[in-house]
């Protein structure tokens, strides 16, 4: 089902799950979450759970996404996000609502293109993916005010932290294989303070670029 009940049940259950920000829940029920899976899947679009998109890829389960997002929108003045493994396009779609600026970068290339077709569909002109290694992140548009890291690696990489801009914010799954710890890692004149959010389950941060 794809219908605005079926939306409105999944925004019920992720507010009874936690998620507060109005904004964030507002930008779920806007974006068309069986508009990035395939038509054979669809009907399962709007339950709360990962879904696969392919090349062993999946979208997120809707309640990790909320809580990324919620998390990258606590900072104040969010304007320009960079997001690591675009995948089908959904969290991005999804930031897009919110902030000014979406960069997302994307290792496997028919995800990339496949991703930036939908989002051209939708009419967001606010986002930009590029085809390349997510552990570079995408300096040309640095500094971020934020990045959201959608794969799991064992330690953030010097270079997206290096992007990130003064006072900014990291959201990221931190662990190898198996669960993960999903954290806010914030720049301060200290160093990077750690912030444990949900444990999660995501595949791995990989470098290098495929087809």
């Amino acid at each position: 089902m794809t219908s605005d009940r079926s939306r409105g049940r999944l925004i019920e259950n992720l507010i009874a799950e936690g998620i507060k920000d109005e904004s964030v829940l507002g930008a779920l029920e806007e974006v068309p979450r069986h508009f990035f899976v395939e038509e054979s899947i669809a009907h399962l679009a709007y339950e709360n759970r990962a879904l696969p998109i392919g090349k062993r890829q999946t979208i997120s389960q809707p309640f990790v996404v909320a809580l990324m997002t919620e998390a990258i929108m606590k900072k104040p003045n969010v304007s320009k996000v960079l997001e690591i493994g675009t995948g089908c396009g959904y969290q991005t779609a999804i930031l897009a609502q919110l902030v000014e600026h979406v960069f997302s970068v994307e290792r496997i290339e028919s995800l990339s293109l496949a991703a930036r077709s939908r989002i051209r569909r939708l009419g967001l002109e606010n986002v930009r993916i590029r085809f390349g290694d997510g552990l570079e992140g995408w300096e040309e548009h640095a500094p971020y005010d934020a990045v959201i890291v959608t794969a799991a690696t064992s330690s953030v990489p010097e270079a997206l932290k290096s992007q990130v801009g003064e006072d900014g914010r990291i959201v990221v799954p931190l662990g190898r294989a198996g669960f993960q710890k999903l954290v806010c890692l914030d720049q301060t004149v200290d160093g990077w303070k750690e912030t444990y959010l949900e444990s999660v389950t995501f595949v791995p941060l990989l470098a290098g670029t495929t087809q």
